[in-house]
């Protein structure tokens, strides 16, 4: 029993030694740009690994050089409430988990292949649908690993309640465009506007700024299709929806 207190205990020490950490870092941030990003680190380390050369296109700009354009494109595209919350939207988790479990029961009433059929292609997987906001997705990126567990999940969500409390909503989305991923290699809004558009992030066009928000979930699927129907599509909603966003 001693013997299993005294691990818990270091657990206990551990997890709380880790949070400190994790609130010194942020808090930083408030004056000083993060360098890199566990996941910019972990994805320039599988393309060296893959393609034996390093890529890493970014440079930081501050947020006054961000067009306004690109921020309430992204902000309508992948977080309308950001303005509002605490840093995590419970009503598009609700609405996220009711698809999400709607598609799983869709998936599991299909019929199973015949014998006839098992040359068939096989049905694709249900889609997931996230509810995510653009603070768990920088705390997500900022300081985690990619794997989805339970316990990564949670963390998340208290990085983001930490990254509410310390930097400013307007701080948040200054990293937040500096730092995501817009293709292989290619992260933050001046990076990407030069590598698709051949102009400072200062001035992009609203559609434009679309069709970048709109390649946020799935940049590198993207990057391969720029005449995409969907991209295209899609970046005429956001478009629409652009004069509705709320800027910090």
């Amino acid at each position: 029993m001693k013997v299993l207190l005294r691990w818990l205990t270091w657990c206990a020490v551990a997890l709380l030694a880790l949070q400190l950490f994790f609130i010194a870092r942020i808090a930083s941030m408030a004056v000083l740009a993060p360098q890199s990003t566990t996941f910019q680190r972990s994805e320039a380390w599988r393309i060296t690994a893959e393609k034996g050369e390093f890529r890493w296109r970014q440079q930081w700009v501050s947020y006054p050089q961000i067009s306004d354009n690109l921020k309430r494109a992204v902000i309508a595209s992948e977080d309308d409430g950001f303005s509002h919350h605490d840093g995590v939207d419970w009503d598009a988790l609700e609405k996220a988990w009711e698809k999400n479990a709607k598609a799983q029961q869709r998936a599991a009433a299909r019929k199973p292949p015949t014998s006839s059929s098992l040359n068939a292609k096989p049905p694709r997987p249900p889609k997931v649908v996230g509810g995510s906001t653009i603070t768990q997705q920088l705390a997500k990126n900022l300081l985690l690993s990619g794997e989805r567990t339970l316990l990564r999940k949670g963390q998340e969500f208290v990085l983001a309640l930490m990254l509410e409390a310390l930097l400013s909503k307007q701080r948040i989305l200054e990293i937040y465009l500096n730092n995501v991923e817009w293709g292989e290699g290619v992260f933050g809004a001046e990076a990407a506007a030069q590598y698709y558009f051949h102009k400072p992030a200062a001035r992009l066009s609203a559609l434009e700024a679309a069709r970048l928000a709109v390649m946020l979930p799935r940049p590198r699927y993207f990057e391969k299709r720029p005449n995409s129907a969907y991209l295209s599509g899609r970046a005429g909603t956001i478009t629409g929806r652009m004069p509705d966003a709320r800027l910090p």
